[in-house]
Formats: structure tokens, C-alpha cells, sequence
């Protein structure tokens, strides 16, 4: 209620100071803007996904996240709106370049779209529409459990160009870093069942309708518990602590989704229950949160094995 009560006030500040909200041909005003988006950038021909989410703090300013085409959600200070178009910067994270992320856009109708400048000084367009809230009003009723890992072969999953997955006596494995792994089935609610082992050091992670991946990760088991490291719904959810048993050990995921509320277990023990996944991991198969999705297994951060990978879907 105290957020209804407050927009009324950020209109007129951003009103005021000679600005006419109203002087557009398609005026926009500042809650038009507040939410989650799921984004689509244009990179040379080639859709890439990405997410904004924004907020209001206070009476006026406008704050928010963004996640990027790789890597987590990232803290936005202050997005600026004027007359209907906005713009904010966030410094690099994972990519390369020595300059802030420049992004600018308007709010188009039911949209969002403009321009990304990124780190390295390319510049893309993107549209965004707003993301989907995925509440369920009914529990789900439970199908019969699918077996996406046979133990003998690959069958069931998409094989990228250098693909680097095996399967040796019984066990999925990805020996160096390479491609990603992809279910051809899709799913929209769920619950997974997965046992892995990784090496010292390594690091994969299991993307959930391929969008929002939980981590897999050599992480210190005194480590404060962050939603970057072992068990982490990366960038947005922290574990209650850190449930690994450590390199070199079989260890287990049970992980349900409905909507976007998400519980994982880890080892038998809870460690996210019952929480909302507010967007899109960087490196998603795409921003399409209302869509059914495939579990797609990270590859490309090092040796990975799995020797169980069930999932069973809600009819």
C-alpha cells in the first residue's frame, strides 16, 4: 500500500522542474517502468537473453537488477527516467572491457526496448516484455518419474557441435570444460533428483526449465553461504548453508519447482524451502519464463559426472 501511495509522489518530482510528462506522444510515467522484464537482445542477428527488474525506493528513486547475457543479477544504484525513457550503467562483471554497461531505453505500449552499450563499446537493441508471475491456485498432482540419464548413452539429449560428454561404466561424465548439455524433453513443473561429483576446484550447476540454474560447486564448507556458491540458485537465492560433502564424493540435489517457487535439498538436508526465483540466470536458453523449459547440465566450467538425473514432472 505504502508503494500505491508513494507513485503518486514520484510522478511529480519527476514532473516538475519545467518536465511535462504528458508532452509525448505515448506518455509514460514512472510506474510503468517498476517490475520484472524479460528481455531479448538482438547481438548481430543472434537472441540473447536478459532480465531487468525494477523498484522503488523510497519516494522517487528508482532502483533495481539486472542480469546481463552471462553471469548473476547485479545491484542497479539508480535507474534515470524522463518523458518516458530511462537509462543506468553497471560496471563489468564476467566480460571483458574496461567500461560501465550503458543501458538506455523506453517504455513502447505493454514493452520496453532499446539500446545495451556493453563493456567493450558494441552496442545491441533489445526488446523486453513484463515477466510472468507463474502463481499456481491449485497443488500439483505428481506423473510418473522419467529417467533422463539411461546409463548407457546420450539418448534424450542434445548434442552441441565438440561435445565432450560421455557416458563410462554407467556414469555421465564431462572430463574437461566444454559444451552444455541439454534435455530434449521440457518441463514446467517438476521435481529433480540428481547425484553428482566434481573435483577439487570444479564448478557446473543445473538449470531448471534452462533458466535458472542451481549451483554446483567446489565452495569451502565454512564459506558463508552466498547464491553464487555450492547449492545457491545463482544470483538470487542463498542456501541456508553450505550442505557439500566436498570434492570427490557422490552427493544429491532434490530440487522442486512450481511456479517460481522452488525448494532444493541438498544431502537430505533443506536448504531453500519454499522460496521465489525472481528471474532468469545469465547464459539461459532464453528469457521465455512462461514457457516450458529443458534441464540443461553446465559443462563448461570444468569435470562434472553425474549417475542419477530423474525428474518427475506435475501432469
Amino acid at each position: 500500500m505504502s508503494c500505491l501511495m508513494t507513485l503518486g509522489a514520484t510522478n511529480a518530482v519527476l514532473a516538475s522542474g519545467g518536465e511535462k510528462m504528458g508532452s509525448t506522444a505515448n506518455p509514460a510515467d514512472p510506474k510503468d517502468l517498476i517490475g520484472r522484464w524479460d528481455i531479448t537482445v538482438d547481438e548481430n542477428g543472434k537472441p540473447a537473453p536478459s532480465w531487468l527488474e525494477v523498484k522503488l525506493s523510497g519516494t522517487h528513486t528508482l532502483v533495481g537488477y539486472f542480469v546481463g547475457t552471462s553471469g548473476s543479477a547485479r545491484p542497479v544504484a539508480k535507474v534515470n527516467f524522463d518523458n518516458g525513457k530511462f537509462s543506468f550503467t553497471i560496471p563489468p562483471q564476467w566480460e571483458g572491457g574496461d567500461q560501465d554497461f550503458v543501458i538506455e531505453g523506453e517504455v513502447a505500449g505493454e514493452g520496453i526496448q532499446g539500446t545495451i552499450t556493453t563493456s567493450t563499446g558494441k552496442k545491441f537493441s533489445y526488446k523486453g516484455v513484463k515477466a510472468p508471475y507463474l502463481n499456481r491456485t491449485a497443488a500439483p498432482v505428481w506423473g510418473k518419474p522419467i529417467n533422463l540419464f539411461n546409463g548407457k548413452d546420450l539418448g534424450g539429449w542434445k548434442i552441441a557441435p565438440k561435445n565432450q560428454w560421455e557416458v563410462k561404466n554407467g556414469i555421465l561424465t564431462s572430463a574437461k570444460s566444454g559444451v552444455n548439455l541439454i534435455s530434449e524433453q521440457t518441463f514446467t513443473d517438476f521435481k529433480l533428483h540428481v547425484e553428482f561429483k566434481y573435483q577439487k576446484g570444479s564448478n557446473s550447476g543445473v538449470y531448471l526449465r534452462g533458466r535458472h540454474e542451481v549451483q554446483i560447486e567446489d565452495s569451502p564448507k565454512d564459506a558463508h553461504p552466498s547464491s553464487v556458491l555450492f547449492s545457491g540458485v545463482y544470483g538470487f537465492i542463498a542456501p541456508s548453508e553450505i550442505a557439500a560433502k566436498g570434492p570427490g564424493e557422490w552427493q544429491s540435489y532434490d530440487i522442486t519447482l512450481i511456479g517460481r517457487m522452488v525448494t532444493i535439498v541438498v544431502n537430505g538436508k533443506t536448504v531453500v524451502s519454499n522460496q521465489e526465483i525472481p528471474g532468469i540466470t545469465g547464459g539461459a536458453i532464453d528469457s521465455n519464463e512462461g514457457e516450458p523449459g529443458p534441464i540443461y547440465i553446465q559443462g563448461d566450467h570444468g569435470p562434472i559426472e553425474f549417475r542419477k538425473i530423474v525428474i518427475t514432472p506435475a501432469k
